[in-house]
């Protein structure tokens, strides 16, 4: 156990990790950031190539510290006006007021920031080339938001990674030694201390962000619309916390999120909704570090098989890692979680990605009630069965299929959802 404890463990560190705003527009920041270091000066001009689903996921949401700019223009030029990439995916948090006037004047300059879909068969993909006279700089991120593979100056390589193209980079951690069995019995027999840090972050970063949409008006109010027009069950609760999260982040908070699987609305997901469940029945601290341990780890280990980006909505995969903790925590056996992440899966699997944006909070929503409906029938002993559409003979064989289904029999459909969006 001690090897695939400590392997689960470095899992949490790798994923849940704090990022502002929208993961795909702070990655581009961040490449352009970094290109602009390599260059040594502030460009003069910047060529931005960046795959479909980069595109996808910019177009629609508002950067955060931009005073309301959306689009792959104002994420590139901010990250090089004012972004520190030694920061990652916090690399906008420290634009200043004076960043924000020069960045909106350069907005305003033709041609300052040419954008060009880039040909790729890699869905996480941005090549940034920043200018100054006759010097440029050239940056590249491939797979991983943060995944830098080139960096050159002037034509030389500064770095360069071994790149074998597609979806291709693995972890430091091996994903594939994840299961729903071993996440929970991982979950049931760490020492707490391992793995609170880790949770705990989680916990105080994502309450913060739910609070704030619950709190203040952004995008369409999912949060608080389901608060005035349902009852004030604990599921409009936990669904209304998630959206909220969702709702502050799609647009313009400035608040970290710590995320699941690359993404920040996946890590609202699986963190709220067990945040507030716990709250419900009273649970100990403890034993809601080790439900987000399974609500975290359930996800990842889906997303595994499904990948990072892609035409479906990670929501469904953060969800069901929801209801998984929350079965847990009310007593449930392995069998009802098994069957409660299936039931999921059934339901709502078709959910598509089509770019962050306002409406991901509306789409939280729908996962979490589904998988809510799930743990309840699982309760009642009430199952989709084997050969139930995608339902396979057990858990595992499910969670591969629904991931065979996103990876390689979405991908025209994604590259419809892109045409449609850019056309």
């Amino acid at each position: 156990m001690d090897s695939i404890e400590n392997t689960y463990i470095s899992i949490l560190r790798e994923e849940l990790i704090p990022a502002q705003g929208c993961t795909e527009p702070i990655a581009l920041a961040f490449c352009s950031a970094k290109a602009r270091e390599v260059l040594g000066h502030l460009p003069q001009r910047l060529r931005v190539r960046a795959s479909g689903n980069i595109i996808k996921n910019v177009k629609g949401v508002i950067v955060p510290g931009t005073n309301g700019r959306k689009g792959i223009e104002a994420a590139a030029i901010f990250g090089a006006v004012g972004g520190c990439a030694g920061k990652e995916l916090e690399v906008l948090s420290e634009i200043t007021p004076e960043n924000r006037v020069l960045a909106e004047s350069l907005l305003e300059q033709p041609g300052f920031c040419t954008v060009e879909h880039l040909k790729t068969d890699s869905k996480l993909h941005i090549i940034v080339e920043a200018f100054w006279g006759t010097e440029w700089a050239l940056a590249e991120i491939r797979t991983r938001h943060t995944n830098l593979i080139r960096l050159e100056r002037n034509g030389v390589s500064l770095f360069e990674k071994p790149d074998e193209g597609g979806d291709t980079e693995e972890p430091q951690a091996n994903h594939r030694l994840l299961t729903v069995d071993g996440i929970i019995s991982f979950a049931e027999n760490v020492e707490i201390c391992r793995i609170k840090d880790i949770i705990e972050r989680q916990i105080a970063y994502n309450s913060a962000i739910s609070n704030e949409g619950l709190t203040n008006s952004y995008g369409a109010n999912i949060g608080k619309t389901l608060l005035e027009a349902e009852d004030s069950s604990i599921w409009t609760q936990v669904k209304a916390a998630a959206a909220a999260g969702s709702d502050a982040r799609m647009s313009g908070s400035l608040l970290p999120v710590v995320i699941n699987s690359g993404s920040g609305n996946q890590g609202i997901t699986v963190s709220m909704p067990v945040v507030v469940y716990a709250q419900h029945l009273g649970v100990s601290h403890d034993k809601l570090i080790r439900a987000l341990a399974i609500s975290n780890l359930v996800a990842i280990h889906q997303k595994t098989m499904v990948g990072r980006l892609s035409a479906y909505c990670g929501a469904v995969s953060a969800a069901a890692g929801s209801a998984a903790a929350i079965a847990w925590m009310d007593g449930a056996s392995r069998e009802m979680i098994a069957a409660t992440i299936s039931n999921t899966l059934a339901n709502v699997s078709g959910i598509i990605c089509d770019g962050a944006k306002p409406s991901c909070a509306a789409k939280i929503s729908s996962a979490v009630e589904a998988a809510l409906v799930g743990y309840a029938l699982a309760k009642k002993q009430r199952s989709f069965q084997p050969g139930d559409g995608i339902v396979k003979n057990d858990l595992e064989a499910t969670i591969s299929a629904v991931g065979e289904i996103a990876s390689k029999g979405m991908i025209q459909t994604d590259e419809e959802i892109i045409r449609i969006m850019i056309s």
